[in-house]
């Protein structure tokens, strides 16, 4: 991804990973294999239960991300979220408003906000963008 960079006070695009400290292997792994990935100088793990069991990425997130760099769409980074998480507005008039993250499309979501001694709800949408973890 490219991202604004500033030394000693210029500012310039740089690129940085999209996902820092992770690799992908598109591979078939063997014993043989792991055992040569996990002598990588500066692998902290491999993710998964051994080397018949590693964690896979589904391939239609693989195919989404490959989407989007073909795409050539500016790419930021940001927070992952999940559907029922507890949410902050980070910036524009609710800043600072917590509620619930339910999901929506393309770059929206709804926050809802809940009155536990009612027992009512309300929902309003929201640019994920400007949501991250409470």
């Amino acid at each position: 991804m490219q991202v604004w960079s500033q030394r000693a006070g210029v500012r310039h695009r740089i690129a940085v990973p999209m996902f820092p400290s992770y690799l992908f292997l598109h591979s078939p792994v063997d014993s043989a294999i792991y055992l040569e990935v996990r002598q990588a100088r500066g692998l902290v793990c491999i993710l998964g239960q051994g080397w018949d069991r590693l964690a896979v990425v589904p391939e239609e997130e693989i195919q989404a991300i490959y989407a989007v760099l073909r795409s050539r769409f500016p790419i930021h980074s940001h927070p992952y979220l999940r559907e029922g998480q507890r949410v902050r507005i980070r910036r524009g008039p609710l800043s600072g408003v917590e509620g619930i993250f339910i999901g929506g499309k393309a770059n929206k979501g709804r926050l809802v906000l809940s009155v536990e001694l009612l027992q009512q709800s309300l929902a309003v949408e929201v640019d994920c963008t400007d949501v991250e973890k409470a």
